[in-house]
């Protein structure tokens, strides 16, 4: 008996071959990069996420631990900065810090940033540092910019303070320097020119994350005074 040869592959058993099998690595390389894309896109919301946290902590530790010092402002709000005079974290032995909360950056194109000084220990360098966070603000400079620690993008944002159980606008007759937002000295009189009105309250912040980031939206954040009472 004659035995069968052996049958193989035709040419266009094997070009189907090779389509069907490039086909299906083209399917698995777009799915393996849809999840590539999908972590990335994850890990960086994670990463706002826990940047505007932290950012908040900052602002509220900053506000809690406010310093007083006679003649000496203490909180102030310009329109463009936050500045404010606060204990070093590290113990009051380590002297005083001003520290600075701005926006920086085109109409809706922004990045909410914070300054901080050097610690302090003179009344003297306590002066020159509050200008310089006034400057840092509008025009920074190179020894500045190293100072300061971006937050999150910001495309606009707004300060309040809490006086006569009102939010108002600081820039307001309420909540200007002779309405509320200089820390009165512990040694003046009432009746003294030098007198400076008690701080607010509060202090309202909201905080519009720019469109188009993996979070966006509006943030209010309110503090208070723990010294109030209960009834506020």
């Amino acid at each position: 008996m004659r035995g069968r040869s052996a049958s193989g592959f035709t040419l266009i058993e094997l070009l189907v071959a090779i389509s069907l099998m490039g086909l299906m690595a083209a399917l698995a390389w777009r799915g393996l990069d849809g999840m590539t894309r999908a972590q990335n896109q994850m890990r960086q919301q994670a990463d706002d996420v826990l940047a505007l946290q932290a950012g908040l902590v900052q602002w509220g530790a900053d506000l809690d631990a406010l310093a007083v010092q006679p003649n000496t402002s203490s909180l102030d709000w310009d329109g463009r900065a936050l500045r404010l005079l606060r204990h070093d974290a590290a113990g009051a032995a380590q002297g005083l810090r001003v520290v600075a909360w701005t926006r920086r950056g085109a109409a809706g194109d922004g990045v909410w940033l914070r300054w901080q000084s050097p610690p302090l220990s003179t009344h003297g360098a306590l002066q020159l540092a509050w200008q310089k966070a006034a400057l840092w603000a509008q025009n920074p400079s190179d020894e500045d910019r190293q100072r300061e620690v971006k937050i999150v993008p910001l495309a606009r944002w707004q300060i309040f303070f809490y006086r006569g159980d009102a939010w108002t606008n600081p820039l307001s007759s309420e909540g200007s320097a002779t309405g509320g937002n200089r820390l009165a000295p512990t040694t003046a009189s009432p009746a003294s020119p030098n007198t400076a009105p008690a701080l607010p309250d509060g202090v309202r912040l909201v905080l519009a994350l720019g469109p188009g980031q993996t979070i966006s939206g509006t943030l209010t954040r309110d503090w208070m005074r723990a010294d109030l009472g209960s009834s506020k």
